[in-house]
């Protein structure tokens, strides 16, 4: 069933909310745990700085570190980096999977069509195994507020799945995870059948779409491909006199999509719309509601987000697929944010 609502004016109250201790009363900030694979700044480092400029929104208990983008090692000197951008030098993100379940670079060398390798393109960075871990990091906030805590999911879902195989307890003590990943009713961008973040680890991501977590929210490619970011739309925000809007211009200019030098390219909005809804559930204007599963047979499909048959998980939860949104209120959102 797809859900059709009516866009309705961006509304921003100057409300100040205090954070409140974890009780049986779920506070009115919602506490993140952001799982990332930050590179350079792009958009995940986007995301991040959402949530950091809305703390009367977001409280964020843990930033947790994953191979995808960028080798894990290298997204947590990112994610620091950012974090002193926006006056959060205290952050200390937590390094978890530095590989993929199953998937390698030698299998991606092999698979046809490949748009984008991530980590896979560069040799490995691995960094020595931390005392405290991203999974440490995540068990320990949802054990200390069960049904409180929401994992936003930014990159491949290594470090999630782990979790719910090391503490199957905690499984439907997750309130909810967010998660950008997948492709429903469009093609995919790391090969032609998948999105990059299934891509890269889909037996991680099945493990995830066939668990119990109470809510699933999904934001494929099928409502990102709607959020294109154009050259006179990134000129709103590389032109703020900031620190964040200097490193945005740098990335997002020289890099990917390369806007300084090709003024014609366009990019999307990916991660962005994932924290964005944390922040303003009303942008999105159409989604629908299925079990959902990944291919993991090595092949073309590998990664492709298919149906689940319900046979294989009977108990597993649906997902709530986004689908369409409201890119002038989303628009409106992230520029504020991201210049402030």
């Amino acid at each position: 069933m797809v859900v059709v609502k009516t866009a309705i004016p961006l509304l921003l109250p100057m409300v100040s909310f205090a954070i409140v201790s974890f009780a049986n009363v779920r506070s009115p900030v919602d506490t993140v745990i952001i799982d990332t694979d930050c590179g350079v700044f792009g958009d995940d480092g986007s995301a991040i700085v959402m949530l950091a400029h809305s703390p009367e929104k977001v409280r964020v208990a843990g930033i947790t570190v994953v191979t995808g983008n960028v080798w894990a090692a290298q997204s947590a000197g990112y994610v620091r980096e950012i974090g002193a951008l926006v006056k959060h030098p205290e952050w200390k993100p937590a390094i978890g999977a530095q590989l993929p379940l199953t998937h390698t670079a030698a299998l991606a060398r092999l698979e046809p069509s490949i748009e984008f390798q991530g980590a896979f393109s560069e040799p490995p960075v691995i960094a020595p195994p931390p005392a405290r871990t991203a999974i440490n990091v995540m068990a320990e906030e949802i054990q200390a507020a069960p049904g409180q805590v929401t994992i936003l999911a930014l990159g491949p879902m290594t470090n999630v799945a782990i979790l719910l195989r090391q503490h199957p307890d905690l499984e439907t003590k997750i309130r909810r995870i967010v998660f950008m990943g997948g492709n429903v009713h469009v093609g995919g961008n790391a090969s032609p059948a998948a999105e990059f973040n299934f891509w890269f680890d889909p037996e991680a991501a099945q493990i995830v779409l066939r668990s119990k977590i109470p809510e699933k929210v999904m934001f494929p490619l099928d409502i990102c491909n709607r959020a294109v970011l154009t050259k006179a739309l990134f000129d709103q925000v590389a032109s703020a006199k900031t620190g964040v809007a200097a490193r945005y211009r740098e990335d997002l200019g020289q890099r990917y999509p390369g806007f300084l030098n090709k003024p014609d390219a366009k990019g999307y909005l990916w991660d962005e719309l994932a924290a964005a809804w944390l922040l303003d559930t009303e942008f999105v204007t159409a989604e629908e509601t299925s079990h959902l599963d990944v291919d993991t047979r090595f092949g073309a499909s590998y990664g492709a987000t298919t149906k689940l048959d319900r046979k294989l998980a009977p108990d597993a939860t649906p997902v709530r697929v986004m689908l369409d949104l409201d890119f002038a209120r989303l628009f409106a959102l992230y520029r504020r944010l991201m210049t402030q």
